[in-house]
């Protein structure tokens, strides 16, 4: 067993003891974030670091030392507040924070027992980093929690850094940060393959990567995961901000992502009555192709759109990005016209955390205005089916995407060569498909004659609930023409 695996166990343990008392697992990992954050930067103040400290001294890890009973935990609620209005790394970690730990006696023994004895600083970034990635895919397995919503599986996030080869030197983003995968994925990626000089260390370290997210659990989830690895800066890597809301202004030479699943864009309206309902946002920009009010639409625009002329992107998409029309038509057309929209990877089901989620991941490349399309040829690579996973019996494996990253052929793309399961389509056939519909397949579905082993009826259930909401939105936009 490895450190950061006995590190995993250790913490775990004692969350299991915390569970007595109704913890969740989230609750349980945001409670040793804060408190880890305290502890290690703690640990800075000392000798061989001396490093100042931006913590109020009411309010260090000293503080939580000499205290105990309901003492201890009337200064953990006070702290908690307190450090939340702070700005920075301080204001993400702790924006707010609640302490969930009822029983002052066990937020004690937390503190003292099990995180007060460990040196963390002292730890390889690569120990305590892999141990609090192993605590965040726990939290993301636990059905109850929900957050497997934020975490995409590190083997496909892997094969995506491999494919899109990141370099010293990129300013690279990720507008739905969710847990920070992609971010340290691509970190360990330029880390592992180049021979970097002292500066270009601190340059990764400390001004290459940048995200949002609008959860504000889920960005503290993402700062401290980075923290912990070894990422970090004077301000924080990640904004507590909706990518979509506004243009903002900077660009990137790399973006990677996985934006939430859920089509609409919406928020919840109360009204005098106290009835709530949830109206839809549609969301305007002026450097937007069209205006709609699905999410993952907006997604792609907003990546398109913060990317510099040569950059490169490669963002995880439901089916309904590739085949809905009205926006849906516009937009892909438009992405064709100004990006090389150069190759798809259909994603089998039941890889993800949300049943029954249809992706795919586009891989574009920005380029420079002309008259001519920029997409020649889309690749085709179709992961899904006669591809049967699971996340506990069957999970992905990075052995599963060993042979789409080959017949990627990042050395040159240009070289590819057709399979089975690769198939080259040029852009003036797409352009005659209905609504240039991009969700092309080819394989014979082996399942469907196979009347033992249907999809389960939840999943039928979502597929046939987002067609219909297609067919809806489709709907709404010959509407809103006739208007």
């Amino acid at each position: 067993m490895t450190e950061s695996q006995q590190l995993v166990n250790k913490l775990w343990n004692y969350c299991n003891i915390l569970r007595d008392d109704g913890l969740s697992y989230g609750d349980y990992v945001e409670q040793l974030t804060y408190l880890l954050f305290l502890k290690m930067d703690d640990e800075r103040t000392k000798a061989p670091y001396n490093k100042k400290s931006d913590i109020p001294k009411k309010y260090n890890w000293e503080s939580l030392l000499s205290k105990e009973g309901s003492e201890l935990e009337g200064h953990y609620i006070e702290l908690l507040n307190e450090l939340g209005k702070e700005s920075g790394i301080i204001g993400v970690i702790f924006r707010k924070a609640q302490n969930k730990i009822q029983d002052p006696s066990k937020l004690r023994r937390l503190i003292v027992d099990l995180i007060n004895k460990e040196n963390w600083l002292n730890l390889e970034a690569d120990v305590k980093g892999d141990a609090y990635e192993g605590l965040l895919e726990k939290n993301a397995a636990d059905v109850k929690g929900g957050a497997g919503q934020y975490f995409t599986p590190r083997p496909l996030i892997n094969a995506i850094v491999k494919v899109m080869k990141p370099e010293p030197g990129m300013k690279i983003h990720d507008p739905a940060s969710g847990t920070g995968g992609f971010l340290l994925s691509t970190y360990n990626y330029i880390r592992d393959n180049y021979k970097l000089d002292r500066d270009q260390n601190l340059e990764l370290k400390h001004d290459t990567f940048s995200g949002n997210d609008i959860v504000p659990m889920v960005a503290r989830l993402c700062v401290m995961n980075l923290y912990l690895h070894g990422i970090n800066g004077e301000d924080s890597p990640i904004n507590l901000e909706d990518s979509l809301k506004k243009n903002p202004g900077a660009i990137y030479d790399m973006v990677l992502t996985n934006p939430p699943f859920g089509k609409k864009s919406s928020e919840t309206i109360v009204t005098d009555e106290g009835e709530t309902s949830k109206q839809s946002l549609t969301i305007i920009r002026d450097d937007f192709w069209t205006e709609t009010s699905n999410k993952q639409l907006n997604f792609l625009q907003h990546v398109k759109s913060i990317l510099k002329t040569t950059g490169k992107a490669g963002i995880v998409l439901p089916d309904n990005v590739l085949f809905e029309g009205g926006a849906g038509e516009i937009i892909r057309k438009k992405l064709m016209e100004t990006c090389d929209l150069h190759t798809i990877l259909r994603l089998p089901t039941g890889i993800f955390y949300a049943p029954g989620v249809k992706a795919n991941v586009l891989f574009f490349d920005k380029r420079e205005a002309s008259q001519q399309a920029q997409t020649s040829k889309i690749w085709i690579y179709d992961l899904r089916t006669n591809k049967h996973f699971t996340l506990k019996e069957n999970p992905l494996k990075e052995s599963d995407l060993t042979e789409f990253i080959d017949c990627y052929n990042v050395e040159n793309r240009h070289k590819r060569k057709e399979s089975e399961r690769f198939k080259c389509f040029n852009y003036e056939e797409i352009l005659k498909r209905d609504k240039t519909n991009l969700d092309i397949f080819w394989l014979k579905d082996e399942s469907l004659d196979d009347l033992d082993n249907l999809p389960d009826p939840n999943i039928l259930a979502n597929e046939l609930t987002e067609e219909l909401e297609s067919a809806l939105e489709d709907i709404r936009e010959i509407l809103v023409d006739l208007n």
